[in-house]
């Protein structure tokens, strides 16, 4: 069956894009665009930079938008040693630094979302806030998340890339893109998804997502103002759970995104740029 060109992303690299260095022998491709706070996106481990083009249009009107591919993905220089959640950490750090930005707001999904929290609690003067869409910690850890990853991993060892895509989509899609997508948006997505990477990747990234401290003690010590986007069909989080999560965070902030699931970006874009522009807003108003 043909794809339905309409669903498929333009993933295609800038050739002759800068590259910002960071730790020593590292360069990160990124791309910026727009003026004004910096919104910084961090990517989980099965995006690449290209892909927030189609989700951040209107946040690049009003904001400068960063985003980058983490060392060892997408663009990004290749160690022979993949980095830990520290070294990210620093990757993200550096980036800023190269970019000359002060301070930003992150922007975390499902496995970065830890990302995001470390670097707001290792360097708390350079995040403005926190944007957390479907996080991976919760009120006692977060044990079906990293048992979802076991499973997607074993999934990959045994039967490849696009096994892993038939395994996850049912469970991070919404069941109503799911519907209104379809056969065509299936095998969209699928396309999107093997373009942007590799089995490799996919095997280091979910490897790593299952490491680090999920303990929700650390939560309290943000004191960045943190929002939590949380689609009402996202298998981790209950709202309910979603809410009580936000209220672990000293300035936390929950919004329930209806008909969506684990990337509620994805599901519903303009929705999606419209509670992170009204959280912006509101954090900056009270600096």
């Amino acid at each position: 069956m043909p794809v339905d060109e309409e669903t498929q992303q333009d993933l295609s690299y800038h050739q002759d894009a800068p590259r910002a260095r960071t730790r020593d022998g590292v360069e990160l491709y990124y791309e910026s665009v727009g003026e004004g706070t910096a919104l910084t996106f961090l990517n989980n481990f099965f995006l690449s930079a290209p892909f927030w083009r189609e989700c951040t249009g209107e946040l690049s009107r009003r904001h400068r938008v960063v985003t980058y591919d983490f060392c060892n993905h997408g663009a990004s220089t290749r160690l022979s040693q993949e980095p830990t959640w520290e070294e990210h950490a620093a990757d993200v750090i550096g980036l800023l630094d190269a970019l000359e930005i002060e301070s930003t707001y992150l922007v975390g999904t499902s496995a970065s979302t830890q990302l995001a929290r470390d670097v707001a609690l290792e360097y708390p003067d350079r995040v403005r806030g926190l944007v957390l869409a479907g996080p991976v910690f919760g009120l006692r850890g977060m044990r079906r998340h990293r048992q979802l990853n076991r499973a997607w991993l074993l999934t990959l060892k045994n039967e490849g890339i696009a096994a892993l895509y038939n395994h996850m989509y049912p469970e991070v899609i919404a069941g109503e893109m799911n519907e209104e997508g379809g056969t065509p948006g299936f095998l969209g997505l699928r396309e999107s998804f093997m373009a942007m990477n590799t089995p490799e990747e996919l095997i280091n990234g979910l490897t790593l997502a299952q490491q680090g401290d999920t303990s929700p003690e650390l939560l309290s010590r943000v004191v960045a103002p943190t929002l939590i986007v949380l689609g009402d069909d996202d298998i981790l989080l209950s709202p309910g759970r979603g809410r009580d999560l936000a209220a672990l965070f000293p300035k936390g902030h929950c919004e329930i995104m209806p008909n969506a699931g684990h990337v509620p970006y994805l599901d519903d874009p303009e929705t999606f740029q419209t509670l992170v522009l009204k959280f912006v807003e509101e954090a900056e108003a009270h600096v």
